[in-house]
């Protein structure tokens, strides 16, 4: 992880991280076509920009390796946020770039960020099928919520995990 660092998205790489989510997002086959429906929403980074922070993921060469969103509750990017939590979305790794530690990166940022705002709790949802993000949440500390487990579709079935910043 020490080439990796984290730090906001400039407006000429946004359409970077929006092709960066993009992939991730197939390669994994969580999208069926790179085109159309979610995948065009999860290119969208001018509005992520706009509506949230949008994070990059950049080696010691400032090529771009991977990305999140980050929404404050009540926003429109955030899902399941509550008051004084901090929320993460769309958090996606370049396939070449998987195994560096850059998934970690982007979500230690996520914590980093979440303290300096003041928020008590990191909160995201992740598709039921994500299982190596569902490792890393884990390991990191995430703890599963249940009870904001939730469906934005018919068939689609996204479940909650929470990291409390009281207890670190």
């Amino acid at each position: 992880m020490a080439d990796v660092v984290v730090r906001p998205a400039r407006e000429d790489e946004w359409d970077a991280a929006g092709a960066i989510t993009v992939a991730a997002y197939h390669a994994d086959q969580y999208i069926e076509s790179r085109t159309g429906g979610y995948a065009d929403q999860l290119a969208d980074t001018r509005a992520r920009a706009r509506d949230a922070e949008l994070l990059v993921a950049v080696d010691t060469e400032d090529t771009m390796l991977g990305t999140v969103t980050i929404a404050h509750p009540g926003t429109p990017y955030a899902e399941v946020s509550r008051a004084g939590e901090l929320e993460f979305r769309m958090l996606a790794v370049h396939p070449d770039a998987r195994g560096r530690g850059v998934g970690e990166a982007l979500v230690l940022a996520v914590v980093a960020r979440a303290r300096e705002v003041g928020a008590t709790r990191v909160v995201m949802s992740s598709g039921e099928h994500m299982t190596t993000a569902h490792r890393l949440y884990q390991r990191l500390g995430f703890q599963r919520f249940p009870e904001r487990d939730w469906n934005p579709v018919p068939g689609v079935h996204l479940i909650a995990y929470g990291f409390s910043l009281e207890l670190t």
